[in-house]
């Protein structure tokens, strides 16, 4: 029998997308619909939940509520990815499970409730905050992997190879690929 190798599991990280264009255009287009979105809750989005009718002001005061959470968790989670990009918080940190983001409840249906009394303006926010956050929770798990590497199972322990083959210069696979053709 094979003995298993005892190295605990390790999430995978790949934090070299947040060091492109893409990142950036995320980062800044996430945290200026953040700010668009706050500013339009706290001014005519205020004045004007106050007269939509009793279905829509319950809809609107919940799904407020909700927004600002997926758009603070986002935001959290942009500002930690640059965080690790600038070297001001560490990438072992930044794998923990608490600081990963992901889809728990099903997204907020702007378009199901299009005439339904709730403003437009509104609806179109929630439509983008939605995407917005569904991209981070994509991109979440890109970067992550979507879990941990086992290294004690066999297919684990190679890819931790080539990982480390990769990390260290030893494997060159555009080499390898050009001897294949």
């Amino acid at each position: 029998m094979v003995e298993q190798s005892k190295t605990p599991a390790t999430p995978f990280a790949d934090l070299s997308f947040t060091e492109g264009k893409v990142f950036e255009k995320v980062f800044v287009d996430g945290m200026a619909l953040v700010e668009e979105t706050a500013s339009y809750l706290d001014g005519p989005g205020r004045k004007l939940s106050s007269s939509l009718p009793r279905e829509a002001g319950l809809t609107y005061a919940a799904w407020s509520m909700e927004l600002t959470t997926r758009l603070m968790q986002a935001a959290s989670w942009l500002v930690m990815q640059k965080a690790v990009r600038d070297g001001d918080m560490r990438t072992e940190d930044a794998t923990q499970a608490k600081y990963r983001i992901s889809r728990e409840d099903p997204a907020l249906d702007a378009s199901a409730q299009r005439g339904r009394g709730l403003p437009d303006v509104f609806l179109d926010l929630v439509e983008r905050s939605e995407n917005l956050f569904e991209r981070i929770c994509r991109l979440d798990a890109a970067i992550y992997g979507g879990g941990v590497m086992d290294s004690s199972s066999p297919v684990g322990e190679q890819l931790a190879q080539l990982q480390k083959a990769a990390e260290t210069g030893a494997f060159d696979p555009l080499r390898v690929w050009g001897k294949i053709r």
